[in-house]
C-alpha cells in the first residue's frame, strides 16, 4: 500500500500549518514552517489564488496529512460518517480520532502520529489485554490500552513517557502514568478536537 516516504516537513509547507509530523522538532527554532512559511519547490514563494475546489481540497488534504490516512481510507471513514447521525464533518473528525495510532499519540504514549504507527506496528501495545499492532484499530468507549510489560523497559518508550509527562490529554481519554495505562471515556466531540480545519469544506468537496 503507497505511503509517503519523503521530507514530512514539505507536508507542513504545502499546507501552510504545523502538523505536527517530527514530534519535539515540531516545538523548536529548527521547524521548518517557522523558517521557511511558504510552499516547498520552484514557485512556492508566488502568490495563487484559489478557486472554491482549491480551498476545499486543501482542507481534506491537510486533515488527511495531519492524521497520515491514505485517501482510500479517508474516503471510506466519509462514507461511514454519511451513515451516522449528526453533522457529517464532525462524525468524520470523531472517527479517525478513534484509530488507535491517534489515540497513542493523545494519551502521551509517543511524541507524534507517525511515531505512534510505528510502536502500534512493532506490538507495543495491548487494547483490552490482547496485542493490536493495526495503526487503524477503531477503539471505543470503555476500551483500555496499556503498554506491554517487555516495552516498558524499552530506553525509547520511556525516553518518550519523559518527554510527554505533562502532555495534555483530552477529556474523552484517562491517562494512567503509573500503570501506564489509557481509557477511552466517551467518544470525541469537535470541541474536543484541536484541529485547524474546516471540515464543512470537506463535506462540500466530496458531496460534489
Amino acid at each position: 500500500m503507497a505511503r509517503y516516504t519523503g521530507a514530512v516537513c514539505r507536508l507542513c509547507r504545502r499546507e501552510g500549518q504545523k502538523l505536527f509530523l517530527k514530534g519535539e522538532r515540531c516545538y523548536t527554532d529548527k521547524c521548518s514552517v517557522g523558517r521557511r512559511s511558504y510552499a516547498p519547490g520552484q514557485h512556492g514563494q508566488g502568490r495563487k489564488k484559489l478557486s472554491e475546489y482549491g480551498i476545499q481540497l486543501r482542507a481534506k488534504q491537510a486533515t488527511r496529512r495531519y492524521y497520515g490516512i491514505l485517501e482510500g481510507q479517508f474516503r471510506h471513514y466519509y462514507e461511514l460518517a454519511e451513515k451516522k447521525e449528526g453533522k457529517t464533518g464532525e462524525q468524520l473528525l470523531s472517527i479517525i480520532e478513534t484509530r488507535l495510532d491517534n489515540v497513542i499519540y493523545r494519551l502521551g504514549f509517543a511524541t507524534s502520529r507517525p511515531e505512534a504507527r510505528q510502536l502500534v506496528l512493532h506490538n507495543h501495545f495491548l487494547v483490552n489485554g490482547r496485542k493490536v499492532n493495526i495503526p487503524s484499530f477503531l477503539v471505543k468507549p470503555g476500551d483500555v490500552i496499556t503498554i506491554t510489560e517487555k516495552s516498558r523497559n524499552s530506553e525509547k518508550i520511556k525516553h518518550v513517557l519523559e518527554i510527554n509527562a505533562s502532555r495534555f490529554v483530552p477529556k474523552w481519554l484517562e491517562v494512567n502514568r503509573e500503570t501506564l495505562e489509557g481509557k477511552v471515556v466517551d467518544l470525541p466531540t469537535r470541541e474536543d478536537i484541536d484541529l485547524a480545519v474546516e471540515e464543512t469544506l470537506i463535506v462540500e468537496l466530496y458531496s460534489k
